[in-house]
């Protein structure tokens, strides 16, 4: 499997290194050359499989050569191995109609972990083949940067530099980050907003100076092996729920719009998806692009649900790059204009494509407090900000059969808010009891990148060049 940047101007990599490049040395994001399908009798026969076999038959076609299947399958397994519940992804019924997804069953309680402790492997086995040491350097509006930092902490092929905005996470996702002490492992809070974090990081893969010192991969959603990770947990879902036989839409919480990316990437594969359901919070540039055409950046409001705190949605232009005949100079022209002027407008016709897959909803917190208070008596179930907010877009959808929220936070990771809603303050799983007696480590930088980037290098382990005889 080849793969060609959404700017069209980077060269083509295979997976392996696809993997290791996050962002395309363009500017753009990594996606395959064509998009493999699976037939409905492969679909169908997904049906009684594990996750880790539903996961290989997924990902073969994106990984082609550089792992054989039966090493895709170990690394899964072990991925895995650690989940606190034996479906990794588990379904659960809240109604005739509204199912969750449970995605926060890894080790730090989000969604996040079901593709990073996958790809903490992937790094390792294609860093091993090399004999490379990787600089990680990521942005997190909360969650990725904990999954991440489980995944390669202590591995002495890496170094984790993690950015998050300074105050605007929970103090559950911050202490998941900054109380891990590996020596490999730095956290930066960033006095700005998410968007100004994942602003630096995509200023630093494209400062040719900074990143030619070292070898940078990144972890965020730009990362291509992230999302088709993602992709797994839809096909695993759906053919529960009767697919291919039956359509199956999904209600995705999402800031980044990765996720919701990925369940698009499954329907393009020939999954029998009805609707994917865009859920925002007041944050809604996602949802004024895809009803208004209006992909424009507005201030970003804190809120209960931060994950979702978002105007910049790294990942809507692999959307556009595929709604646009995938042509990567057209592109390329949007995302300058956008990168210039912060707004751009979606014509009628991409946005009539977009419909076949996607519609949106905007879920104000009056809302998301009423949906968490509607899920414990419905069902008995809590459910923390941002599922709430793909619940509420669920029940007010109008589409036909099951819907599926994706649950991408377990509630303790929110206790504050989901008490202020529910009036039950959940408690924290045993697998991360002690958190808030354990001391963090972090440091406060100005959202600058010379100070970011004199940060890490003077941390980071630079590029082994080889010797130049005399």
């Amino acid at each position: 499997m080849d793969y060609v940047s959404t700017r069209g101007a980077a060269p083509t990599l295979d997976f392996e290194g696809v993997t290791l490049a996050g962002l395309a040395a363009d500017g753009g994001l990594y996606v395959p050359a064509r998009w493999p399908t699976l037939s409905t009798a492969a679909i169908r026969d997904l049906a009684g499989l594990d996750y880790v076999e539903t996961a290989v038959r997924v990902c073969v076609p994106f990984v082609g050569d550089a792992l054989d299947e039966a090493e895709l399958r170990s690394l899964l397994r072990a991925a895995y191995g650690g989940f606190a519940h034996a479906a990794v992804a588990p379904l659960k019924q809240l109604d005739a109609r509204h199912w969750l997804l449970e995605l926060f069953h890894g080790p730090t309680l989000a969604f996040k972990d079901v593709a990073m402790q996958a790809l903490g492997l992937l790094f390792e086995t294609f860093v091993s083949r090399r004999s490379e040491h990787l600089t990680i350097v990521g942005a997190t509006s909360g969650d990725t940067g904990s999954a991440a930092i489980h995944a390669l902490a202590g591995r002495s092929n890496f170094d984790v530099f993690m950015l998050h905005p300074a105050g605007r996470v929970s103090d559950v996702q911050r202490r998941q980050m900054t109380t891990v002490q590996s020596p490999n492992i730095f956290n930066l809070a960033v006095e700005g907003t998410f968007d100004d974090a994942q602003a630096l990081v995509k200023a630093m893969f494209n400062d040719v100076a900074f990143a030619g010192r070292f070898r940078l991969a990144a972890v965020n959603s730009i990362n291509w092996a992230r999302l088709m990770l993602q992709v797994v947990y839809y096909f695993y879902a759906a053919v529960r729920l009767g697919a291919p036989e039956r359509r199956v839409s999904f209600s995705v919480p999402t800031g980044n719009f990765g996720d919701v990316f990925a369940g698009y990437v499954a329907a393009r594969m020939g999954l029998t998806v009805g609707k994917l359901i865009v859920a925002t919070n007041v944050n809604d540039i996602l949802h004024r692009a895809l009803r208004d055409g209006d992909y424009s950046v507005g201030n970003v409001a804190a809120t209960a649900a931060p994950s979702m705190d978002i105007q910049v949605s790294s990942n809507f232009e692999r959307l556009l790059f595929d709604l646009d005949g995938r042509d990567g100079a057209r592109t390329a022209a949007l995302m300058s204009g956008f990168e210039t002027s912060r707004a751009m407008r979606l014509p009628p016709a991409m946005r009539a494509v977009a419909a076949t897959h996607l519609v949106s909803a905007r879920v104000d917190p009056g809302t998301m407090a009423q949906t968490m208070r509607w899920a414990v008596e419905a069902s008995g179930e809590l459910v923390d900000p941002h599922t709430a907010i793909g619940l509420a877009a669920a029940r007010e959808a109008d589409v036909d059969g099951p819907v599926v929220t994706l649950a991408t936070a377990h509630p303790a990771k929110f206790p504050d808010a989901v008490e202020r809603a529910s009036g039950t303050r959940p408690g924290l799983p045993l697998r991360i009891a002690g958190l808030f007696d354990r001391e963090e480590r972090f440091d406060t930088l100005p959202a600058d990148l010379a100070a970011v980037e004199a940060y890490i290098a003077a941390r980071a382990t630079p590029v082994r060049r080889p010797a130049v005889a005399a």
